[in-house]
C-alpha cells in the first residue's frame, strides 16, 4: 500500500485550508486531518492483512539519497497517534477566535505533515528533511498566535528555535559521516555501518543533541516551559502530545541501533538523565503559580521517565516507553485543553485567581478530574501500563533506578491533587464559570474514552509495536 499518499493528504489539506479562507479555514482543516486519519487506519489494516506498507523513489544520485518511506508497527502506531490528535486538537481550537486564521491552520496540518514524514522516513537525509521541515510551523505558530508579552514570547521561540536547530546540526553532521562510511542513508545500511567504538560514541552524542533538546532532556530543557507557556494552547498541544514523541521515537529508531556500544556503555547516565528529569519536573511543579507552567513542568517530569525506558535496552523498556508516549500524549493535550477551557472563561491561567468551579461546573470538574487521575498513573487508565512497564524495566536493571523513577507518581499524585484543590475547590468563585460546551465535551470525553480503552486492554497495542521492538533489541544485541 502507498504509504505516500498520507503525506500527499496532508500537504494538500495544508494547501486547501489556506485557500479556502479565514471563514471556512478551521472546518477544512478538520475535515483533511480526519481524512488522514481514516488512511492510517487503512494503511493498519493493510499492515495486519500482511501487506508491505513502504514507498521508494530514487531522488538524487549523487549523493544516494531516496525518497523512501516505510511503516513498521512502531512508525505505525506514532502515525495513528499523530494523526488521531491533530483533528482533536483542530477542533478543540474552534472555541476560539484566530487571526489570518487560514494560515493559522495551514500551519497545523503542514505541521502534521512534517511529524508524520519523521516517522515514516527510512533514509536518514530525508529523514532529517522533515525533522527540520516541523520546526518551521511551530516556530510561527507560538511567535504570531501566541500570548504574553511580546518580547517575552519573541525571546521563548526564538530560543528554541536556535537551540533545536544547533541540536540537529550535530545530527546532520552524523549522518554525513555515516554516509561516508556505508555509501547510503538507508537506516537498515546504517544498522550494519560497522562502527569502531570511538566512532560509536561520537555518532551516538551527535544524535543524543539533537533528541535530548527535542524531548527535553535535563539539561536541555530551559527552553519547554516558557515555549509551552508563550505559545497559543493549540501550539503547546502540538509540541507536548506529539513532537516531542518525535525525540523518544527517534532514540529507538536511529540512535541505539545504529550505536549498541555506546548505547550499553552509557546507559547509567542515560538512565540518570532520565530518573533526574522525573525529580527535577515533579519538584519544580511543585512551586508552579501558572497553571500551563505546572503542566509543562509535570511533562518534562514524565518524559523523563519515558527517555529512561528507552535506555534501559530491553524490549520492557521499549515497549513501556512507547505505551506512555502514547499515553502521555492523549493526557497532555487533555489537561492543556481543560486549562484552555479555564482561560476562556476566567481569562486567567494564576492559580491563585481560580478555585470554585465545582460548584457552578460539575460536569467539567468530574471530566478535569478524571484527566488528573490518570496523569497520576491511577491503575485501570492508560498511564498506568506505560508507567508501570518502564518502572519493570528500570527494575529488572537496578533497584534504585526503579525507586527514584517511581518518584513521579509519589509526587505527581501530590502536586496534581493540590493544583485541582486549589483550581477546581473552595468557595464559589465570584465569576460566572459556565460549564462545559458541546465541543468541549466531545474532545474531552474522547479523550478519556482512548484513556480507559487502552488501559484496561493495552493487547491491541502491544501486538502492533512488539515485533517491531524485537527487531531492534536483534540489531542492538547483534542476535541473528
Amino acid at each position: 500500500m502507498n504509504v505516500s499518499l498520507l503525506l500527499i493528504i496532508l500537504l494538500v489539506g495544508a494547501f486547501a485550508t489556506y485557500f479556502a479562507g479565514d471563514k471556512l479555514a478551521s472546518k477544512v482543516a478538520l475535515l483533511f486531518s480526519l481524512v488522514a486519519f481514516g488512511f492510517s487506519i487503512a494503511l493498519l489494516n493493510a499492515y495486519n492483512a500482511g501487506e508491505n506498507i513502504s514507498f521508494f523513489k530514487l531522488w538524487i544520485n549523487k549523493p544516494d539519497i531516496t525518497f523512501t518511506l516505510s511503516a513498521d508497527g512502531l512508525s505505525l502506531i506514532m502515525l495513528l497517534l499523530t494523526t488521531a490528535l491533530t483533528p482533536l486538537i483542530i477542533y478543540s481550537s474552534f472555541g476560539n477566535e484566530y487571526k489570518n486564521a487560514k494560515s493559522f491552520y495551514a500551519l497545523i496540518l503542514f505541521m502534521s505533515f512534517a511529524m508524520t514524514g519523521t516517522f515514516l522516513a527510512s533514509d536518514g537525509l530525508l529523514y532529517y528533511i522533515f525533522w527540520e521541515l516541523s520546526l518551521i510551523p511551530i516556530y510561527f505558530i507560538a511567535l504570531i498566535w501566541g500570548n504574553g508579552d511580546t518580547e517575552e514570547r519573541k525571546k521563548a521561540v526564538v530560543k528554541f528555535f536556535i537551540y533545536t536547530l544547533a541540536g540537529s546540526l550535530f545530527m546532520l553532521i552524523a549522518f554525513v559521516y555515516l554516509y561516508l562510511m556505508t555509501g547510503s542513508f538507508l537506516v537498515e545500511n546504517l544498522y550494519k555501518a560497522g562502527l569502531s567504538r570511538t566512532e560509536q560514541f561520537w555518532i551516538f552524542w551527535a544524535f543524543f543533541l539533537a533528541y535530548a533538546i527535542k524531548i527535553p532532556i535535563i539539561p536541555f530543557h530551559s527552553w519547554q516551559a516558557q515555549v509551552y507557556q508563550k505559545a497559543p494552547t493549540v501550539g503547546t498541544m502540538l509540541l507536548s502530545g506529539i513532537m516531542l514523541k518525535m525525540g523518544l521515537y527517534s532514540v529507538i529508531r536511529w540512535q541505539i541501533p545504529t550505536t549498541p556500544i555506546a548505547s550499553k556503555t552509557y546507559l547509567p547516565i542515560l538512565i540518570g538523565f532520565g530518573i533526574a528529569g522525573v525529580i527535577y519536573g515533579s519538584i519544580v511543579a511543585l512551586r508552579q503559580k501558572d497553571l500551563k507552567k505546572l503542566l509543562a513542568y509535570s511533562s518534562l517530569a514524565h518524559v523523563g521517565l519515558i527517555a529512561a525506558g528507552c535506555y534501559t535496552l530491553n524490549t520492557d523498556g521499549l515497549r513501556g516507553a512507547v505505551l506512555q508516549m502514547l499515553a502521555h500524549g492523549f493526557v497532555v493535550v487533555g489537561l492543556f485543553f481543560a486549562a484552555e477551557i479555564i482561560y476562556r472563561r476566567f481569562e486567567t491561567r494564576t492559580i491563585a485567581d481560580m478555585g470554585g468551579i465545582r460548584s457552578q461546573a460539575p460536569k467539567f470538574a468530574s471530566l478535569f478530574m478524571i484527566l488528573v487521575l490518570a496523569s497520576v498513573a491511577l491503575p485501570t487508565t492508560f498511564n498506568f501500563v506505560g508507567e508501570f512497564t518502564v518502572l519493570y524495566s528500570l527494575y529488572q536493571i537496578n533497584l534504585w533506578y526503579a525507586l527514584l523513577g517511581g518518584t513521579t507518581i509519589i509526587l505527581g499524585a501530590y502536586y496534581m491533587l493540590k493544583m485541582y484543590q486549589q483550581v477546581m475547590l473552595g468557595e464559589t468563585n465570584a465569576k460566572v464559570f459556565p460549564d462545559v460546551s458541546l465541543h468541549e465535551t466531545v474532545v474531552l470525553v474522547i479523550i478519556i474514552a482512548v484513556i480507559f480503552i487502552f488501559g484496561l486492554y493495552p493487547k491491541p497495542i502491544n501486538d502492533l509495536i512488539t515485533p517491531s521492538l524485537d527487531q531492534i533489541i536483534r540489531v542492538l544485541y547483534k542476535i541473528q
